[in-house]
């Protein structure tokens, strides 16, 4: 396990991360997180656009699962009943356990696993010490104070990444 506050890859949305960019990588197993990268704390369904990029990564034959810090139970389960996934609520990120335990529980290896997350300081930390491709998106929405300082924070570490992309990396 490698301790890394840089993320492997940077994207602005998850709707850039496509599923051609994925393959490329030999990921099968793509782990994402809920709040502020799937939808942000105030949205209660999966926009349009996000929920037609779930569709696209599943019919590339890549398995989608949630893992998230969250300990709101009707939230996690309504969301993950409408990505269609398997989830972990209160993953207790950047612990790198939850990740392992989705990758135990849907049979995948890290080296063909990722997870996509928008905080550096709990998701990519996790990635990184599960030893799993870690892709930063920009949050969904920073109405948060303390989490637009965390944010800030991070930038630094944001700007390392040299594998900075937009929706050029879709196909």
């Amino acid at each position: 396990m490698s301790f890394s506050l840089v993320p492997r890859y940077s994207f602005c949305e998850i709707i850039d991360v496509s599923p051609g960019f994925l393959n490329r990588l030999g990921i099968k197993f793509l782990m994402v997180d809920l709040d502020n990268t799937l939808a942000s704390y105030r949205e209660r369904t999966l926009s349009r656009n996000v929920s037609q990029w779930a569709a696209e990564i599943k019919e590339s034959g890549i398995e989608l699962f949630m893992v998230s810090n969250s300990r709101r139970k009707a939230r996690i389960e309504t969301f993950g009943k409408e990505f269609g996934t398997g989830f972990i609520m209160r993953a207790r990120k950047p612990s790198p356990k939850s990740l392992v335990q989705a990758m135990s529980i849907a049979g995948y290896e890290a080296g063909n696993s990722a997870f996509i997350g928008d905080q550096i300081f709990t998701d990519t930390i996790a990635a990184n010490l599960a030893e799993v491709v870690s892709v930063i998106v920009r949050p969904k929405r920073l109405n948060n104070p303390v989490l637009a300082l965390r944010y800030a924070l991070e930038a630094p570490f944001r700007a390392m990444c040299k594998n900075k992309n937009t929706a050029v990396a879709s196909g």
